[in-house]
């Protein structure tokens, strides 16, 4: 009750703020909402590429605001306490004629674009294994009032940016939205995948490893492991078998991987990368990726290199939070349950199927080829004139 009094103080504040700022005009301005930082850089890159004439916002909520900040452009934080930050955010959003967003933002439930603005999600990730918006096992428990409000933001939605017909489907679904709200560009993060200098690049790093593989652990990070946190692998079984030939990075949340402890013993076996900016760079350079139930291995499909999956609590999280699918059906690789099933998988390297990845690739990744960000800036040209 507290926390939907909360927001609905909030949201009335800002439906106040926007009302009175649609009274301005409306001007050539991309303002960007942003929780994730990738997907968003790539389009502002490619509009400063363009030379497009227009303004550029960049709304940032949490930590993400660092990476805008030193662009030049205006930069706000956004879902603050700071009423200063609020007003300026709402003028920005109703005076927009786009407005890109890369999440759910309650902001949208509250307020009524003009007919001319273009709303557009830039979602996060690429693909999806567990449910999310409408499907999202863990909406049952919230009040009606929130219910009625998630409809809303996505009501909002002028388009959604997919790298596939599979994504578009799961977003019709998980949105409510119908297929003219779908804008099959491709997902603009990915066109990392296609720059040569970003491989050169890796290439420098990987050398560290004295041309050992490199395997990357990425756990999805779970409610509760903040208080509480097993990595759930037997590091000295892995090292035992695996360390003459590989080396272990590990990509964890940035709240837990401040308090895992290494032991000395491991070094030169394991290495903490989670503090690492950019995923797509570790990506580049894994040869055998270690994930559950996150939406990396879409992207990581791009390399068509191996990957296993490690949802050593499968049952529990399906129930709690639900999967689009049945697992093994999602996935394109072995799926294991202990340290021991990777160890075996590892060690018979040749007989991962790379037919399974390649089609996973094919069908999720069929619109991002690399001028996904081009796509999406063309597109928006119409609107910006």
């Amino acid at each position: 009750m507290i926390r939907e009094s909360i927001i609905s103080i909030y949201l009335f504040v800002f439906k106040i703020l926007f009302i009175l700022f649609k009274w301005f005009p409306i001007k050539n301005k991309v303002s960007f909402v942003i929780s994730f930082s990738e997907n968003n850089k790539y389009v502002y890159n490619e509009i400063k590429r363009q030379n497009m004439s227009c303004e550029i916002v960049f709304l940032c909520k949490g930590k993400c605001i660092q990476d805008f900040a030193i662009l030049g452009e205006k930069t706000i934080p956004f879902e603050t306490l700071n009423i200063r930050d609020m007003v300026f955010s709402a003028y920005h959003l109703a005076t927009s004629k786009v407005i890109f967003i890369d999440n759910y933002f309650g902001f949208l439930a509250s307020i009524s674009l003009r007919h001319e603005v273009e709303c557009i999600q830039l979602w996060h990730a690429a693909g999806a294994i567990k449910t999310f918006g409408l499907m999202d096992q863990s909406i049952k428990s919230r009040p009606t009032k929130a219910k009625k409000r998630f409809i809303q933001v996505y009501q909002k939605f002028s388009k959604v940016v997919v790298g596939s017909d599979n994504m578009a489907e799961i977003f019709m679904r998980a949105f409510g939205l119908t297929e003219e709200r779908i804008l099959r560009t491709g997902v603009p993060r990915t066109d990392f995948f296609y720059n040569e200098a970003n491989h050169l690049k890796a290439n420098v790093e990987k050398s560290k490893f004295k041309g050992k593989k490199v395997i990357l652990y990425a756990p999805t990070f779970r409610d509760g492991e903040l208080e509480h946190f097993d990595l759930h692998l037997n590091l000295q079984l892995m090292k035992e078998y695996l360390s003459e030939e590989y080396v272990l990075l590990l990509r964890l949340h940035p709240a837990i991987h401040t308090n895992l402890k290494i032991d000395k013993t491991y070094e030169a076996f394991i290495y903490n990368y989670s503090s690492w900016p950019n995923i797509n760079e570790l990506l580049l350079i894994t040869d055998v990726l270690i994930t559950d139930y996150s939406s990396i291995p879409y992207e990581f499909s791009h390399l068509e290199r191996p990957m296993i999956f490690f949802p050593y609590d499968l049952e529990e999280y399906q129930r709690l939070r639900g999967l689009w699918d049945n697992y093994k059906n999602l996935v394109p690789g072995p799926v294991v349950f202990t340290t021991e099933g990777i160890i075996e998988c590892l060690k018979n390297y040749k007989e991962f199927n790379m037919n399974e990845i390649k089609n996973f690739s094919k069908q999720w990744n069929m619109y991002s080829k690399g001028i996904s960000s081009q796509n999406i800036v063309n597109y928006i040209k119409n609107r910006l004139g």
